[in-house]
C-alpha cells in the first residue's frame, strides 16, 4: 500500500491498476489507454521550481490533465513566483519520495504545495498516480485538494 492509499483510507476513491509499459514514452496516456479512461480525466502530476516573487517554498506540485500541457508562467503566477520550471527529477523524487512516472500529489515525503488545473472543477471524478507507476487513483478534485491542501488555478493549456 503506497502513501497515497494510506491516506485515502476511509475516503470515498477507486483503485485502478495496469502492467506499465517501461517503453511508454508518456505515462499518463498510458494509463489512460490501459485503463480505457477519457484523457481529460487523467492527471499528471508534476513538481516544479519556482523562483523569486512571494515564494516560500521553491518546490511546488502542479496537478494538469495528460491532454495539455504545464504552462508554467500560470503556475508562477498563482503561486505568486517570478518563474517556474520543471524540477530535476532526482529533485523530484527526494522531495516526495515516488520515483518519476509514479509521483502522487498525495502522500508524499515532504508535504509540496499544490495546485490543481481548474479543468478539474468540472468534473466528479479525476484520476491521479497512486504512487507508483500502474496505479491510478480515481477521486474527486475536491477530495484531492482538501487532502493535500491544493487550490485551483488555471495552469494548463491544450497540446
Amino acid at each position: 500500500m503506497t502513501p497515497a492509499l494510506k491516506m485515502l483510507k476511509g475516503k470515498p476513491h477507486r483503485t485502478l491498476e495496469y502492467a506499465h509499459d517501461p517503453r511508454a514514452p508518456a505515462y499518463g496516456e498510458e494509463a489512460a489507454q490501459a485503463l480505457g479512461l477519457e484523457p481529460a480525466r487523467v492527471f499528471k502530476t508534476l513538481v516544479c521550481q519556482l523562483e523569486g516573487g512571494n515564494i516560500r517554498q521553491s518546490l511546488v506540485v502542479a496537478v494538469v490533465p495528460v491532454t495539455g500541457t504545464l504552462n508554467l508562467k500560470a503556475l508562477a503566477r498563482a503561486a505568486g513566483a517570478r518563474k517556474a520550471a520543471l524540477a530535476a527529477h532526482d529533485a523530484a523524487e527526494r522531495a516526495t519520495g515516488y520515483v518519476v512516472g509514479g509521483i502522487s500529489p498525495l502522500g508524499q515525503k515532504k508535504r509540496l504545495p499544490l495546485w490543481v488545473d481548474d479543468s478539474a472543477m468540472t468534473l466528479e471524478e479525476i484520476f491521479i498516480s497512486g504512487g507508483r507507476r500502474g496505479l491510478e487513483i480515481g477521486l474527486s478534485p475536491a477530495l484531492l485538494c482538501q487532502l493535500a491542501n491544493g487550490r485551483f488555478a488555471p495552469l494548463a493549456r491544450e497540446d
